[in-house]
């Protein structure tokens, strides 16, 4: 499949849209166990990205990646900036205009790899890469309705790590207390699956 300038910029819009529209859900689930600045953070960055969707849209996939990274690297704040700017700057550096499943889901298995060394985490550990992870065995798999797939993946994912105890970041100095809630990381990267989902289900 072949993404134009028309669909990058559809892509990143749409998950930039959607990650600003859940910001508050975000900080709230961050006042629970975190320092409550994550929606607040990561609707900066992106609305940072928005800021310059025309000029990320007119480069190739690749480099549009790169740029969406570079950008929540500079304007988000705490941890999640590191982390998702080393998702999209190492899926970018991997992809290009022409993709397939296969090609994605190993571009998407080395980003996920260069954030638990950025992160120094794995699964498990109540964060981000517990959604990551499953959806990427989920993009593994063979067979159809791939985005209502990923979608139910991730969802069930950042559900799952409601009763996790967190064993890395801000939330681990809470200990057992931060059993019982959704870690924020594990919830945006939902929220960014799911719009990627959705576009995906447009270009079928």
């Amino acid at each position: 499949m072949m993404i134009g300038c028309d669909q990058r910029r559809r892509l990143v819009d749409a998950v930039a849209q959607r990650v600003i529209a859940c910001a508050d859900e975000l900080t709230e689930l961050d006042r629970a166990i975190g320092d409550g600045d994550h929606g607040i953070n990561m609707r900066r960055g992106f609305e940072a990205v928005l800021a310059e969707l025309d000029t990320i849209a007119k480069q190739g996939l690749g480099d549009s990646l790169r740029a969406v990274g570079t950008t929540l690297v500079m304007k988000v704040g705490g941890a999640s900036g590191p982390l998702y700017g080393t998702l999209f700057m190492t899926l970018g550096k991997s992809l290009s205009n022409e993709i397939s499943r296969e090609h994605v889901a190993n571009a998407f298995g080395v980003a996920i790899e260069a954030v638990k060394l950025r992160g120094r985490s794995d699964v498990g550990q109540k964060t981000m890469l517990d959604v990551l992870a499953p959806v990427l065995a989920e993009l593994r798999q063979d067979g159809g309705d791939l985005p209502a797939r990923l979608r139910a993946t991730a969802g069930a994912a950042a559900a799952a790590t409601v009763p996790m105890r967190a064993t890395r970041g801000r939330a681990s100095f809470l200990g057992e207390r931060s059993i019982g809630h959704m870690d924020p990381g594990a919830r945006s990267s939902a929220l960014i699956i799911d719009a990627i989902a959705d576009v995906m289900e447009e270009w079928a």
